[in-house]
């Protein structure tokens, strides 16, 4: 079992930045892909980014240029960077793991365990 701690978040204008840090414990974490999500109110879960095991990222269009994932597997942590960050961007931001193979999948049925969410709230 891996447990999933997210922490980073908070209050900003439009424009902004914030990080955010995923720490994992209780599994072996280099061996999984990690992946952050985010959900807006009255809004579905959406994948923003990913990386696997071994570093290759995925990201969303939408925060394509503006965010950035990175993983620590000596520390197992993930972060998550945004930057010029948009009112659009307010959600609850979780991150989650998952052995997907060698592609960081959207898909968030590929991921098993998952955190309890920070929230990412933009002021325009």
């Amino acid at each position: 079992q891996v447990q999933l701690v997210e922490s980073g978040g908070g209050l900003v204008q439009a424009g902004g930045s914030l990080s955010l840090s995923c720490a994992a414990s209780g599994g072996i974490f280099s061996r999984y892909t990690s992946a952050w999500f985010r959900q807006a109110p009255g809004k579905e879960r959406e994948f923003v980014a990913g990386v696997t095991f071994d570093g290759r990222t995925n990201s969303a269009d939408s925060v394509k240029g503006r965010f950035t994932i990175s993983r620590d597997n000596a520390k197992n942590t993930v972060s998550l960077q945004l930057n010029n960050l948009k009112p659009e961007d307010t959600a609850v931001y979780y991150c989650a793991a998952g052995r997907t193979g060698l592609w960081a999948t959207s898909a968030s049925s590929a991921y098993n365990y998952w955190g309890q969410g920070t929230q990412v709230t933009v002021s325009s």
